[in-house]
């Protein structure tokens, strides 16, 4: 018995340190990562039960899912050993050899530990089941990410590491030095990004100087202010107009602003949006800290040019025009759309937004469109000043004295129409600063012997003339709707005359045959029938004959007259 107890004893110590040996040469020699993947799927496999799923999609209630951007920001930094395939590329068009970046490839898996717990996430994607909005060929996929977790850190996952992952990726997103351009895409209804690089920035900006500071403390004033916006319950936005002629560097103004604030630009062509719906659609893709750009906007929709007064466009005509706008409601964005877009209850659906309007026409603009809460900053961008010039010639010459910039000033001073486009490209002519300088000398004054600058025209007078335009168009409209009514009149006319000339002709009749009984009859049952006939005719098309009435009063005053005759017989 003794001796028995004896060996199973040995055989337990041995089998006990083998079992020792084994888990310290296994903790040694195998990473933590890979154990703990080993433990997790052991685990998995004895209780499958315990195991919760989350789905993270790229769509949120109709909106995008902000969670779903944040997730794809963080994954990227959590790559280990686990991860069994990787996306890398980049957008730059411009330079071939730019580092590529990592992206989460469909179907592969990142393992994330946090605070000694295991998340593991997947990303998948589908086809889209339906069309896009509008009516346009949906091409876009749906995706989503699938989180996996215990039950026990589910409360965890959605207090804790949730927001973890969003702190990091809004961190990770501040931290970028590139900035992305996005243009909408009607035929998959989104946004197709690529790499903004647009050298421009204040410093290379020919701006008057007052104005350009003013610019740039107004535009971080807005950054720094959040919890002022909050307080007084506005939406965190700003609206800023840039107006004036061509080539006086408005697209220049918005690279730079976008530059300064580290933004990503939105460019939106409101000519590829279907509808008003469509526009709510574009208005929710975007993201925050983001800037909306919509160019050249008086020449991009109808919606934005400006309304004539009630008082002068007559009832008759309002209706037409009513039931025009109801016809061509879902044939592009109208006015309505476009406010409630930039003011409206859908423009709080985002934070730290800008948005910017260029226009070369800013009196062609509905009023509506320019007051303060919609467009809060209104920037002329006139023509080069001396001021300008001497920026321009620092940038691109590298001089700030120079004995030309006398004659330039001399010709700048007389009024001459240049814009900072125009300078520039005489500067860019010859590396030699005298050869360019000379050049845009001669430039100026084949100008001046050219083109001379027009008078100053007011706002006012430029109003003026779009109304007497607009007052235009509305008498050629309604010179058309007398047409229509003349030939109408004329028409009627006929028929009267016709009626007329029968009961004449009955009545003539009535003259041979007097007395006979079955003729007297008939005749007085069809003239009746007739005249009862042409009364209602008459009753009914008065009031469109308005300048007929004298002439229908007469008509029925006669075939009245008749009837009683007929009558008789």
């Amino acid at each position: 018995m003794g001796e028995r107890f004896r060996r199973h004893l040995a055989t337990i110590v041995a089998v006990s340190t083998a079992v020792v040996a084994t888990c310290e040469f296994y903790n040694k020699t195998v990473p933590q990562e890979i154990r703990s993947s080993i433990a997790d799927r052991v685990h998995r496999y004895i209780s499958p039960s315990d195991e919760f799923t989350f789905i993270v999609e790229d769509r949120w209630q109709r909106f995008k899912n902000a969670t779903f951007d944040a997730v794809g920001v963080y994954l990227p930094t959590k790559i280990g050993p686990s991860t069994s395939s990787l996306m890398v590329g980049h957008n730059d068009s411009n330079n071939i050899l730019a580092p590529v970046e990592p992206a989460i490839a469909v179907g592969s898996t990142i393992v994330d530990e946090f605070q000694g717990r295991r998340f593991e996430w997947t990303l998948h994607e589908a086809a889209a089941e339906n069309s896009g909005a509008g009516g346009y060929f949906n091409s876009r996929k749906n995706r989503w990410y699938q989180l996996k977790c215990r039950k026990e850190d589910v409360e965890f996952v959605t207090e804790t590491y949730l927001p973890h992952v969003s702190r990091v990726a809004d961190e990770i997103v501040k931290e970028r030095d590139g900035l992305s351009i996005f243009t909408y895409s009607k035929g998959d209804g989104g946004w197709d990004a690529t790499v903004f690089k647009h050298p421009s920035t204040f410093d290379t900006l020919a701006m008057d100087p007052a104005l350009k500071q003013d610019l740039i403390d107004d535009l971080n004033l807005f950054v720094q202010r959040r919890d002022y916006f909050r307080s007084v319950g506005r939406a965190w936005k700003r609206g800023y107009l840039l107006y004036g002629p061509p080539g006086t560097g408005k697209s220049s103004l918005v690279a730079a602003i976008a530059n300064h604030l580290k933004y990503n630009v939105y460019d939106l062509q409101l000519q590829s949006v279907k509808s008003d719906s469509d526009l709510r659609d574009v208005l929710t893709a975007t993201t925050n800290r983001s800037i909306l750009l919509l160019e050249d906007v008086d020449c991009s929709s109808k919606s934005t040019e400006i309304r004539l007064p009630k008082e002068e466009i007559d009832d008759q005509k309002m209706k037409i025009k009513h039931k025009k706008d109801e016809k061509s409601s879902t044939d592009g964005v109208t006015l309505s759309g476009l406010l409630n877009f930039i003011d409206g209850l859908w423009s709080t659906c985002g934070d730290e937004r800008i948005i910017i309007l260029t226009t070369n026409h800013k009196e062609k603009l509905d009023p509506a469109l320019l007051r303060p809460g919609r467009m809060d900053v209104h920037i002329h961008m006139g023509y080069c000043s001396f001021e300008g010039f001497r920026l321009l010639a620092d940038n691109y010459l590298g001089v700030k004295e120079h004995p030309s910039f006398k004659c330039v000033e001399d010709w700048m001073q007389r009024g001459i129409p240049v814009t900072p486009a125009e300078v520039a490209q005489q500067l860019m002519k010859s590396d030699d600063p005298q050869v360019s300088l000379d050049g845009l000398v001669e430039f100026l004054k084949n100008k001046k012997e050219a083109d001379p600058p027009p008078p100053a025209k007011t706002e006012q007078a430029e109003a003026g003339k779009v109304g007497k335009k607009c007052e235009a168009e509305a008498e050629a409209e309604a010179e058309e709707e007398e047409d229509v009514t003349s030939s109408r009149s004329k028409l009627l006319k006929k028929i009267l005359f016709f009626f007329f000339f029968l009961i004449l002709f009955l009545l003539f009749l009535s003259l041979f045959f007097w007395g006979h009984p079955w003729f007297s009859s008939k005749v007085s049952n069809a003239g009746n029938v007739i005249l009862s006939l042409l009364q209602r005719i008459t009753t009914t098309t008065v009031e469109a004959l308005n300048t007929e009435n004298r002439y229908c009063h007469v008509v029925m005053k006669l075939t009245f007259k008749s009837q009683l005759t007929i009558t008789r017989v």
